[in-house]
């Protein structure tokens, strides 16, 4: 069957690992197939509920600061010669593999925001009620966020343009809360997430487009808000949704 087909790729296509083709494929079916969908729904709730336990058990800031006091109490010894030459040379492979360190943590930390929001467009996109509020006027879907979110936002005026809102929803990002706003463009659909710029969650993060986990991206920083643009279309296409938020902030 085609579904169990598709359903043999969904794995794939949430960590990313399908060909742009097959990728922008399963979204257009997960749209027709409730089965798929619901399926995939199951699947991203459990990548986000591993991913959640997985940051559970960390060390607690009294276990950091005992083993640092531990450290601090270690009797110094009188330093020779050997070591007044060798401590400069440890130093720089020290800084060289902390630099190592802190780039990778940068990169996982980036990758696993991305991987959070397409997550997120995953479920709304396989979701039986995608938005909380469902309206094409964006005078109805801004208003209904107040008192729901600790933050206000400006959305687009789309006359003239291929691009139709659907609707929004409120939604988290590392525990933070966001609008997850969705638009369609020729059968498409768009997600739009709006956060306040500030935590782990967003803030360092890079702006610009880019490719990731199956979907084409688009980041920037605006007035305290941190935007995404997250869809299957072309770069171009989120290039358009995104100035058109840019020009509206």
């Amino acid at each position: 069957m085609a579904s169990d087909t598709w359903r043999g790729k969904l794995d794939a296509y949430l960590d990313g690992e399908l060909p742009a083709a097959e990728a922008s494929a399963l979204s257009a079916h997960l749209r027709d197939c409730s089965d798929c969908s619901r399926d995939a729904l199951e699947r991203v709730l459990l990548k986000r509920s591993v991913a959640v336990a997985g940051k559970r058990y960390t060390a607690s800031p009294e276990l950091r600061a005992k083993i640092s006091k531990m450290v601090a109490q270690k009797p110094r010894r009188r330093m020779s010669w050997y070591w007044i030459v060798a401590v400069p040379a440890v130093f720089v492979v020290i800084l060289s593999v902390a630099l190592d360190l802190y780039v990778g943590r940068e990169t996982a930390r980036r990758r696993q925001v991305y991987s959070e929001l397409a997550d997120l467009h995953v479920a709304a996109l396989a979701s039986a009620t995608p938005v909380d509020v469902l309206s094409t006027d964006r005078h109805t879907v801004k208003p209904w966020f107040e008192g729901k979110i600790p933050f206000s936002f400006n959305l687009p005026e789309l006359q003239g343009t291929d691009f139709t809102l659907i609707g929004g929803r409120v939604t988290y990002l590392s525990q933070a809360p966001g609008a997850h706003l969705i638009y369609r463009l020729r059968k498409h659909e768009i997600s739009v997430f709006i956060l306040q710029d500030r935590g782990e969650g967003t803030k360092s993060l890079p702006s610009g487009t880019n490719h990731a986990l199956s979907f084409n991206m688009d980041s920037w920083s605006q007035n305290g808000l941190r935007y995404f643009v997250v869809g299957d279309v072309s770069s171009d296409d989120i290039r358009a949704l995104s100035k058109l938020f840019r020009d509206a902030g």
